[in-house]
Order: C-alpha cells, then sequence, then structure tokens
C-alpha cells in the first residue's frame, strides 16, 4: 500500500511529521484532516513516497544509476552522498507502472520460503535467497521493500501487509502473522497449499467454462453470419423466379431479413444488460449476489461451494489455537474463503453470535446457513472431542479430494452437452441447406438459377 508522509505544525509551532499508508492521495488527505484534528495540528503538507531515479560516482569509477524509494529528492541526494558518491543526478520518476507479478511467482515464493525455513534457514537469509533468484521485477522489489522494513524493526504485519496489493490480502496478512506466531514453517506451508489450491482450482474452472463458451460464442456467431449472410444470397436465388420455398428455408430467410433489419437494435437489447450485468457482479452488493447464486448452479455449483468451505477450513487449522483471539481467525477464514456470500453471513451471523450470546463455533456455523451437513457434522465431533483444529484439516483433504475428482467429470459432462449442442445446430444447418438442394423450379429461367448457384458455390 502507498506511503504518505504528513508534515504539519503544532500550536506550539513546533514541526512535525509521520508516515501512514493509505490507498490513494485523496483517502491519505483525509486521513491527515482526521489526524490534525485529534491531535490539534495544522496539516502542512502530504507528501507521497515516490521512486527517484540517480546517477552517482564515487572518485575516479564508472559512473553508476539506480532507482530509490524517498518522500523527496533532497533525501536521495543526501543519503547517497553520506554513502561517499558524488551525486550527478536525481530526478523523480514521472510514470511508475506495478503491474501485480503472476499467481505462480507469488506461490513460488511461498513455497519455496515454507521448505526453507523447514530446513532452520534463518529468515534474512531466505529473503536475500528469493531476492536474487526472483526474475519478476515488482515482485523482487516488493520482497527488498520488506526485508528493509523489518530490519529497521517495522512490525512484521505491517511490514507485509503494506504490500497486500501485490500479494494479495489474504497472503500478505497470513506471512505477517506468520513471524509473530510459533509455527512460522507450518502457516508458510498453509499459505503455499491455499495458493496452490486456489490456483488449481482457478484453473480447472477456466477449463470448464471459458472454452465451451468460447466455444458456443464461435458457434453462435457462425450461424448468425449463416442466416444473415450466406444462406439468403442462396435462397434469394429462387424467389427471384418465382420459385416457392418450402417451410424451413422460407422461414429461415424471414429470420434473417428481420435480424439484417433490427441487427442495431438486437444488438443494443443484448449488449448492454450483459455489459451492466458484468460491471454490477463487480461491486461489492453483485459480488454478494453473485457467489449466493453460483453456489446452487447445477454441475458446478455444489463444487465451488466445496471448494469455499476447504479453503475456509485450511485457513481455520492453520491460524486456530483455541484461545479467545480465534474471533479474527474465523474472520480471516471467512475473506480467504473466496465466495461474499459465505463471507457475510459468516461476519454477520456466525461472530456476533459467538462474542454476544456466547455461542460455540459450530453452533454459529450452522446458524450461517453456508456450510454443508458433511461440514457441520465433523466439525461438530471435533468440537466434543477437542480436535477441531485437525478436524478442519481433515475436511480440508476431504474436500480437496473430491473436488478434484469431480471437477473432471464435471468437464467432461459439459463438453459432452456442448458436443451435443454443436450436433444439434449442425443438424438443423444441414436440414435447410438439403431442403434448399432438393428444389425442383418449373420454369424456364431453371438453367439460369442452375447456373448462379453453381457460380455462387464454385
Amino acid at each position: 500500500m502507498p506511503e504518505f508522509r504528513i508534515e504539519g505544525m503544532t500550536l506550539a509551532g513546533r514541526a512535525v511529521s509521520g508516515v501512514i499508508e493509505a490507498e490513494n492521495a485523496r483517502v491519505a488527505r483525509r486521513k491527515a484532516e482526521q489526524i490534525a484534528r485529534d491531535r490539534r495540528i495544522k496539516v502542512t503538507g502530504v507528501r507521497s513516497r515516490s521512486t527517484f531515479r540517480y546517477k552517482v560516482q564515487r572518485g575516479n569509477e564508472e559512473p553508476v544509476t539506480g532507482e530509490q524509494k524517498a518522500f523527496t529528492k533532497e533525501e536521495v541526494a543526501e543519503a547517497l552522498t553520506k554513502m561517499g558518491y558524488r551525486v550527478i543526478r536525481v530526478e523523480k520518476k514521472l510514470f511508475e507502472f506495478k503491474l501485480k507479478p503472476p499467481s505462480r511467482e507469488i506461490v513460488t515464493f511461498v513455497r519455496v520460503s515454507a521448505d526453507l525455513i523447514r530446513q532452520k534457514l534463518p529468515f534474512n537469509e531466505v529473503m536475500q535467497l528469493l531476492i536474487s533468484d526472483t526474475q519478476n521485477k515488482t515482485l523482487r522489489e516488493t520482497l527488498k521493500d520488506i526485508l528493509a522494513d523489518l530490519k529497521q524493526g517495522k512490525d512484521s504485519e505491517q511490514a507485509f501487509l503494506a504490500h497486500e496489493d501485490v500479494l494479495g490480502k489474504f497472503t500478505a496478512h497470513m506471512l505477517g502473522l506468520a513471524s509473530k506466531s510459533g509455527s512460522m514453517a507450518d502457516i508458510y506451508e498453509a499459505t503455499a497449499k491455499f495458493l496452490e489450491r486456489q490456483a488449481e482450482f482457478k484453473k480447472n474452472l477456466r477449463s470448464a467454462l471459458i472454452m465451451p463458451v468460447a466455444t458456443l460464442i464461435a458457434l453462435f456467431g457462425a450461424c448468425v453470419w449463416y442466416v444473415i449472410d450466406l444462406f439468403p444470397a442462396t435462397a434469394r436465388l429462387f424467389t427471384k423466379f418465382g420459385v416457392e420455398l418450402p417451410p424451413m428455408t422460407a422461414f429461415t430467410l424471414k429470420m434473417s431479413d428481420f435480424l439484417s433489419e433490427h441487427i442495431l437494435f438486437i444488438l443494443f437489447i443484448t449488449v448492454v444488460p450483459l455489459l451492466l450485468f458484468l460491471r454490477f457482479i463487480t461491486t461489492e452488493k453483485g459480488a454478494y449476489y453473485r457467489d449466493k447464486y453460483i453456489i446452487r448452479l447445477p454441475v458446478l455449483g455444489p463444487l465451488i461451494h466445496k471448494q469455499n468451505i476447504e479453503i475456509f477450513s485450511r485457513v481455520f487449522h492453520a491460524l486456530y489455537t483455541g484461545a479467545g483471539e480465534n474471533i479474527d481467525v474465523i474472520r480471516l477464514a471467512a475473506e480467504a474463503c473466496g465466495n461474499k456470500y459465505m463471507e457475510h453471513q459468516i461476519k454477520t451471523v456466525a461472530i456476533p453470535m459467538m462474542i454476544e450470546r456466547g455461542t460455540g463455533v459450530v453452533e454459529a456455523f450452522e446458524a450461517t446457513g453456508v456450510f454443508t451437513k458433511t461440514a457441520l457434522a465433523r466439525y461438530h465431533s471435533g468440537a466434543e472431542s477437542g480436535t477441531i483444529k485437525y478436524t478442519a484439516q481433515q475436511i480440508a483433504d476431504f474436500y480437496e479430494r473430491e473436488t478434484v475428482y469431480k471437477m473432471k467429470n464435471a468437464i467432461d459432462f459439459i463438453q459432452l452437452g456442448i458436443s451435443v449442442i454443436i450436433m444439434v445446430v449442425l443438424t438443423l444447418l444441414t436440414l435447410v441447406s438439403s431442403e434448399t438442394a432438393l428444389l425442383h423450379p418449373k420454369m424456364p429461367g431453371v438453367s439460369m438459377v442452375v447456373t448462379e448457384a453453381m457460380k455462387w458455390f464454385g
């Protein structure tokens, strides 16, 4: 998250400054105004931490160029001078494009970190190794900033959460908590497993949805082109000479005329609502309704639902301690599960019940209405035996195996459905074409029709 430095004056005329984190400059100014009211100071400026390019030289050595983040170019120049360099040039980088690294890069970073930590390597060395080995520039710079913050004594959770826009909110939170916990390797392992499962499920979901949807769109486009452009050119050769068209051919020709005359209106009433719908489901409210009903879809809905429960259980297992702070654990697991409807129900139903009424974990989960009977039964058994933490791991592993197996079957089923649709469409097109081919004009101009038709088909 971007950093901003607030500069101000107290009522006594003493200069003060401080650093805050905010999503953008507007939010930073709003936070600065709130701080000014609370602490009775006058804000004189809000500076963002930017990247500066520099060129320096030491003695007769070759000039060196590089980049450094700071609030002002004077800070960069002063720091370089203290290091014994002669500053040739320092200028602010005008455009900063910070593309989020691919998910596979983040997964690799977390997975390798978990393996190295298990080998008892100091965390500083782990970070240094990964910084030197990371190819993605954004992730490499992010790891450098995190390591620098940790060396300066910054809280580990704050150091990681400052870069949640790169690592992701859940990953940053988990890695920040890992340094404070007594099981750092376990939390890194759980985070790596979570990211791997999330990436795998998204890949399978794309296989199940994107290719079939692309196939249907291509098929629909080919049919529209056939009906609007290709078919009329053939059929009108017969109507030109007064040949009576059979029912299917006549109906298709009328449809072609209708589509040609109203194509813009049809595109408007189909494309605009689709775009509005896609925009709506990206909002907070839209995501809630999208996730509420997506788990009720046939075939894929139950798999998506179980995968959400799997992720919730995996995070719950990684962070659960059996102590009072597990309200935060449940909240974080809800945010990580990937379903806004489940997150809303857990935060607004389960957590208030546990805080205000002292309800048990299982009873609170059951009241949300978002957990399957199998999951609730296992959580209930775990609560009775005092092994709810390990029960959560069992649920996650069970649903992982089930969703992997059933997803393959779902993909096969969807592909079969697409094949049936393609077969039906091709059959209808063949029937219409065959009907046209069987026409027998009874007029002198038949030879002209045949000639024109032969020219058309080459």
